[in-house]
C-alpha cells in the first residue's frame, strides 16, 4: 500500500483560516484519509482531480501518482464550484511548481 504525502497550497491554507472550526476538524480527517486513499473523493472529469464535500463547501485536490503526493489546492462553496474547477485546470502547471517548492522544505 502506498503512503501519500499531503500538502496544502498557500491559497487553500489562507482560505481555511477563515472557515468554521467544524470544517477545519473535518479537513484534518480528510487529510488523514488521503494519506492511504487519495481516490476517495468524486472525480472531476479526470482521475487525478477530485473533490470532497462537507455541507455547502467543497475541497479540491490533485493526485500526483508519480511522486505519491496529494495537493489540496482550493476550496469553495457549491455556488462557485465550476469556476474553481475551471481555474484549477487552467493553472495546473503553477500548482505543480508550488508543490515542488513545498516538497523541498
Amino acid at each position: 500500500m502506498k503512503i501519500f504525502k499531503v500538502y496544502q497550497s498557500k491559497l487553500f491554507s489562507d482560505k481555511l483560516k477563515s472557515m468554521p472550526k467544524d470544517f477545519k476538524d473535518w479537513i484534518e480527517k480528510v487529510q488523514d484519509q488521503l494519506v492511504s486513499n487519495p481516490y476517495v473523493g468524486k472525480p472531476l472529469g479526470v482521475d487525478w482531480l477530485r473533490e470532497k464535500k462537507y455541507g455547502k463547501y467543497r475541497i479540491y485536490y490533485l493526485i500526483y501518482e508519480d511522486i505519491i503526493t496529494v495537493f489540496m489546492v482550493n476550496l469553495s462553496e457549491k455556488k462557485d464550484q465550476q469556476k474553481i474547477i475551471n481555474t484549477i485546470k487552467l493553472f495546473l502547471e503553477m500548482y505543480k511548481d508550488e508543490l515542488m517548492e513545498l516538497s523541498k522544505k
